[in-house]
Order: structure tokens, then C-alpha cells, then sequence
């Protein structure tokens, strides 16, 4: 049985405070609660169909409390429009700042990140161009948003992602003589720029690109052409776009 309180308990999960404050995000459909499922993160509460819970045995042993319900009792706690079989409750992981060995890694940086669709979109890029790392300014959207994690596909639970002071994280590696890559409109074509294995991508905000105290930090200067003819062309790309043709180049390379 679904209660009131457990519901509302879902519903605040859609804002940052709530989400602060009880240390749980929201986790909605079959696929996305699959992959929880096959994650190390902690699942506090699964809420499910009978037949989703027949379909995964593992529920009983992975999920703290497993609550079958029907449709419609699914449909007054989801907050998407369409809701499945199946949404979770599960405990943020600790937002430690990774482990990294620039001198091999390539990772990316965000750079005040608003959308929560572009940021679940650049999870699922790093996932499937093998990046492991995604770094965050501190004010990029949060990660947790259940917008970010329903557009991430599963990533989250792979990529590791971090928020902190971009500044300070971009000088310390430039000190160390990492190679900091960052996208503008005047970098350099990056079709024919030389590109190393390793370093940083610095993606800027949707609407004013990387900040001005971020872009001092950036060693290579990069930008993706365009090759449209028409005068009336779009100004500039997706930065999730932007992203995927980003680690698609390094990765040929």
C-alpha cells in the first residue's frame, strides 16, 4: 500500500531542498530502476507493480522496502506524465572529488550548466564516449534533479560526477601542465586542431558560453565550424550538441 505520506515524500523529491535535506533522489521507470537495480547506490524505497517485483527477484535483496502497488497508486506519487511500473527512492552517493590521472584521463567541466536536460544528455555522452568523469561548477544544475537523472539513461550510475570551485580545479591542473581544452565560437577549428588524450573539456552556459574568469584558465581554444551557407543559420549549437561532437574528436583521434 502507498501512503500519503510516502507519496509526498516522492513528490518533494522534485526539489533541491527536500533532496538536501532527506539525502534521497528519484528514480522513475522500468529501464532507469533496472539500472539502479544494477548499481552499487542504495535503494531506500522501491515502489513497484507485482509484476515488475515478479520480474526482479533481486528487488527483495537490493531495495531496504519494497512496496507493490497498482498502476493508478504509481500514477498519483510519479511526477512524470507517463509513469511505468516502477519508480525508487535511493540515497545520494557522497559527491567526493574524484580520483583523476589527467596525465591519461580526458574529462569533461561544466561550466554553470542551467538546463537539467542538457546535463543528463552530457552524462549519457561522457558514458557512451568512455569518459568517466564529468566535473561541475558549483552553480550547474544538480545532478539529482529528476529531470537530469530521467535524460541521463542510466549514466549517473556510471559517471562520476563532482561539484566544485571550477576555478581552483583548472588552476591546479594547469599548473600541472594539463592541457585544458575549451569550446568558443573564435577557438580554433577542432577538426584540424592537434588534440591529445588526455586533459579537460571546459562546455559552457546555453546562453553565455564559459565565463570569463574560467575562459583566462583555458589553454586550447577550440570551436566546431560550421558549414551552412544559408545567412539565416542557427547562431550556435545544443551545448549537449556541442559535447557529443567534442568527445566523438577526441576519441577518433
Amino acid at each position: 500500500m502507498l501512503s500519503k505520506n510516502k507519496i509526498k515524500l516522492i513528490q518533494s523529491l522534485n526539489r533541491k531542498k527536500e533532496r538536501d535535506e532527506s539525502g534521497f533522489f528519484l528514480v522513475e521507470g522500468n529501464k532507469m530502476v533496472e539500472e539502479a537495480l544494477r548499481s552499487e547506490y542504495q535503494i531506500e524505497t522501491l515502489v513497484c507493480t507485482a509484476q515488475f517485483a515478479n520480474q526482479h527477484p533481486e528487488i527483495r535483496s537490493k531495495a531496504k522496502e519494497l512496496i507493490e502497488a497498482d498502476r493508478d497508486s504509481i500514477q498519483k506519487a510519479s511526477l512524470l506524465q507517463n509513469p511505468q511500473e516502477a519508480l525508487a527512492i535511493v540515497m545520494q552517493p557522497e559527491l567526493n572529488t574524484p580520483e583523476l590521472n589527467l596525465n591519461t584521463d580526458l574529462c569533461l567541466a561544466l561550466d554553470f550548466i542551467q538546463d537539467p536536460g542538457n546535463l543528463g544528455t552530457i552524462l549519457r555522452i561522457a558514458d557512451w564516449f568512455g569518459i568517466n568523469t564529468v566535473i561541475c561548477s558549483e552553480n550547474t544544475v544538480d545532478v539529482f534533479n529528476p529531470k537530469v537523472v530521467q535524460a541521463s539513461m542510466g549514466a549517473i550510475f556510471r559517471i562520476k560526477t563532482n561539484y566544485t570551485n571550477l576555478e581552483s580545479f583548472l588552476l591546479k591542473a594547469s599548473k600541472n601542465q594539463i592541457p585544458i581544452y575549451g569550446t568558443f565560437m573564435d577557438g580554433n577549428n577542432i577538426y584540424t586542431e592537434p588534440l591529445t588524450k588526455n586533459g579537460i573539456v571546459v562546455l559552457g552556459n546555453e546562453g553565455n558560453g564559459i565565463s570569463e574568469s574560467t575562459s583566462r584558465l583555458v589553454t586550447r581554444r577550440i570551436s566546431i565550424p560550421t558549414f551552412s551557407t544559408n545567412p539565416n543559420k542557427a547562431e550556435s549549437l545544443n551545448v549537449a550538441i556541442a559535447a557529443s561532437i567534442c568527445c566523438s574528436e577526441f576519441r577518433r583521434r
